[in-house]
């Protein structure tokens, strides 16, 4: 199987272990054990503004921050911002996982000062916290191919984080976390947009950040969520039922606000934009700019692997090297769950090589190589060819970083190469991730090309298939739960059957190989490390939002305990009501497999 025209491929070396790209600093004893955060005022003692204090303003900016009409930035790493914050915010949930790792309290999710910041009113919050948040700018690339007339001003210099707003940055158990809000309101880069997220979508990425970090995937993470009891925006969506591809009308949705909280938000994007400046020298401190933001992103994200004595050029070498490990390691890591971003853009892909906005994404149920959620996306960031687009990604990178190199004729050299071998150490991380989803030692290409070809023919629902696998059977009955064959004739669902009959021997015969070290439960164990039971699927997620629209969140908390233990055996009542097939009536279905927006 060739990288080029692959059929997918993730690690089962790194799968469930701590990912290096969230682990800065790691806690010591005495800070496991450090006292719980119980008031606001104990977070904000944490506050230490590395990318402020570091980093450049935008010289135009206001010192208020008060700056929410788009504009031009045309230099600067950050523009100043106070949030807009949401009418009579209401709590709806928090990661309770996340509150227990970071040391907060979980009652302090509700209490009166934690709502009205993470609502985004920092009128009142405590010293030594700054009153304004920010937000950055970045290119648009899109598939490798930069684009600069899409924003009003048709130069590139309006796109960026136009309703995202960063309002605390803190050093938590010897970890640096930054705190962004989602949905905060206007800014410098909104496009003339209103800055504000839905409850719809708020649900869906509060939801997802969390479920991918018990899956095991590098993700930013889900801190909060509130609504607003009273203001609503208008948005396109589709109607109940519609097939259409495109919304069919406007609705009025509640707006909420997430938080999502990550070592850094910088994004290649960002390092595309400082690089466009210094490659056409846009302004006199453009290489500058660009120079600092790369060893800002060094000290954030890659401070355990690359040594602060070395050199510049020895250092982007290094961090070309590591991000093109931790990408390709994620992709393999997305196809290993199932998981489709949809929109995979330069601007949607962090720089610490974790997944990042959680938009048109979405769960393959019914097997698809070129399973799309988002309608605008094409085949280009489909399910399988996401390798390819992480490709273009880090090529984008690779650019953004020559100009600091370009008096290093042989640093150049080496950065090609790196850029050159994506394709080989992607086509090997993908090879260990579907040798580990099938429980063998080694790829094996001629059974995995039978399997996606049966996989794609029957079809099957993905989770459950791989899930059913790992029980190791001894015949393709338990398989079986995962076909959607009710539209099969019966010589077709027979041909079919007899096929998968001659797949499952040649596959048993090669785990039979695997039992002189190891017991087939040993191997059925360690599958199932790696093939989970649940994932969110979008047609029980929809209703949870519906419901929470309306006040009633609980359907929205069962659905998060049961995707923060996707791994588990769970209740028969669970399974009953998250481990089956999706229903052929919601095939198709506008909102539920596919969306054109996810605001």
């Amino acid at each position: 199987m060739k990288a080029n025209n692959k059929i997918g491929s993730t690690t089962a070396d790194n799968e469930l272990k701590p990912d290096d790209s969230q682990s800065h600093n790691g806690p010591n004893t005495a800070e496991k054990n450090a006292p719980t955060i119980a008031i606001l005022d104990d977070l904000a003692k944490l506050a230490n503004y590395s990318l402020l204090d570091a980093l450049n303003c935008d010289p135009d900016a206001t010192s208020d921050g008060v700056d929410h009409n788009p504009r031009q930035v045309f230099s600067g790493h950050y523009v100043p911002v106070k949030p807009t914050p949401i009418e009579n915010p209401e709590y709806v949930a928090h990661s309770k996982d996340f509150f227990q790792e970071l040391g907060l309290a979980d009652d302090l999710a509700q209490s009166e000062a934690f709502l009205r910041l993470f609502s985004g009113d920092m009128s009142q919050v405590p010293e030594p916290m700054r009153d304004h948040g920010w937000a950055c700018g970045y290119a648009l690339s899109i598939y490798g191919t930069e684009y600069t007339q899409q924003c009003p001003f048709k130069t590139g210099n309006g796109y960026g984080d136009g309703r995202a707003i960063s309002i605390l940055e803190a050093v938590i158990k010897g970890r640096r976390w930054e705190m962004q809000l989602k949905g905060g309101g206007r800014t410098p880069y909104c496009r003339g947009a209103d800055g504000r997220a839905v409850l719809r979508s708020s649900v869906r990425e509060f939801l997802a950040q969390e479920h991918m970090h018990a899956l095991g995937v590098p993700t930013s993470r889900s801190l909060s969520l509130y609504v607003s009891k009273s203001e609503k925006v208008k948005r396109p969506w589709y109607s109940e039922g519609s097939h259409s591809l495109d919304p069919d009308r406007w609705v009025l949705e509640p707006v909420a606000i997430s938080t999502r909280v990550a070592p850094s938000f910088i994004r290649v994007g960002q390092l595309e934009l400082f690089g466009r400046r210094a490659r056409k020298q846009e302004h006199p401190q453009a290489m500058i700019e660009l120079k600092q933001l790369v060893l800002h992103l060094i000290d954030r994200e890659y401070s355990q692997v690359i040594d602060p004595s070395l050199s510049l050029e020895a250092k982007i070498l290094l961090l070309a090297r590591a991000f093109r490990d931790r990408l390709t390691s994620l992709v393999a890591n997305w196809i290993r769950v199932g998981y489709c971003q949809g929109n995979f853009n330069s601007d949607n892909c962090a720089a610490g090589g974790f997944t990042l906005d959680y938009g048109p994404y979405g769960f393959c149920q019914a097997f698809h190589p070129y399973f799309q959620p988002w309608t605008g996306g094409g085949r280009h960031f489909s399910f399988f060819n996401q390798p390819m687009a992480a490709e273009r990604n880090f090529q984008m990178f690779c650019s953004a970083l020559r100009p600091l190199l370009e008096t290093h004729s042989e640093a150049v050299v080496q950065l090609d190469e790196i850029q050159e071998g994506f394709t080989e150490v992607m086509q090997t991380e993908l090879e260990k991730m579907w040798a580990a989803k099938l429980g063998l030692n080694t790829f094996n290409s001629e059974l995995f090309s039978e399997l996606v070809m049966l996989m794609l023919q029957t079809p099957v629902d993905y989770t459950i298939f791989f899930r059913e696998l790992s029980n190791l059977p001894d015949d393709i009955a338990p398989l079986t739960k995962s076909f959607y064959t009710e539209a099969m004739s019966k010589s077709e669902s027979q041909q079919l059957d007899a096929r998968w009959a001659d797949w499952l021997t040649q596959w048993t015969s090669l785990i039979a190989e695997r039992t002189a070290l190891l017991s087939r439960d040993e191997i059925s164990s360690q599958m199932k490390c790696v093939n989970p039971k649940y994932t969110l699927r979008e047609w029980q997620v929809a209703p949870a939002y519906q419901q929470a629209s309306e006040g009633d969140y609980a359907l929205l908390r069962e659905i998060q305990d049961v995707m923060t233990q996707p791994y588990a055996e769970q209740s028969k009542e669970v399974d009953d009501k998250y481990y089956r097939l999706q229903p052929a009536a919601f095939f198709e279905v506008g909102g539920l497999s596919h969306y054109s927006c996810s605001s």
